[in-house]
């Protein structure tokens, strides 16, 4: 029916209103909306170059010190291009998934320890749950005889 690929689509008073999609950070726009069909633009005025700066928030400039582009944060500029914080951000993403995989290797061996110490000491699951629903018979049984006095 409608087909606008690579665009948004938007409703306005009682029509549809075609928008160019949001220009990826510092590439070309077209001002047509869309990209011309020969490999070069197709006449003046229809090629604009975005170059975006980027003001990042606290959490970004952190991210920026712990991924190690900046060796402190007086040295992270009021403006970054959005670029290099894309690249920070997935760089973090990557560094906090090795810590994952880590914290769950270290967890893994932990269980073991555990699980091992409690086989010494003659305990499972199986009596823990056995003993756990014979105080809950007791305490339903103690119930049982307070209700009927």
């Amino acid at each position: 029916m409608l087909t606008a690929v690579g665009s948004l689509l938007r409703l306005g008073r009682d029509r549809l209103v075609r928008c160019p999609p949001f220009p990826p950070w510092g590439l070309t726009c077209y001002s047509s909306g869309e990209a011309p069909r020969g490999s070069g633009p197709q006449g003046p005025g229809k090629v604009h170059k975005v170059l975006v700066q980027h003001r990042p928030s606290q959490f970004d400039k952190k991210i920026l010190l712990w991924t190690g582009r900046f060796k402190s944060m007086e040295e992270i500029p009021p403006q970054v291009p959005p670029e290099m914080i894309d690249a920070a951000r997935n760089k973090a993403r990557v560094k906090a998934c090795y810590i994952m995989i880590g914290l769950t290797i270290i967890a893994c061996f932990a269980v073991i320890a555990s699980a091992k110490r409690a086989v010494q000491r003659h305990e499972s699951l199986t009596s823990w749950n056995l003993a756990k629903k014979a105080k809950w018979r007791e305490e339903a049984a103690l119930a049982a005889q307070a209700k009927a006095k």
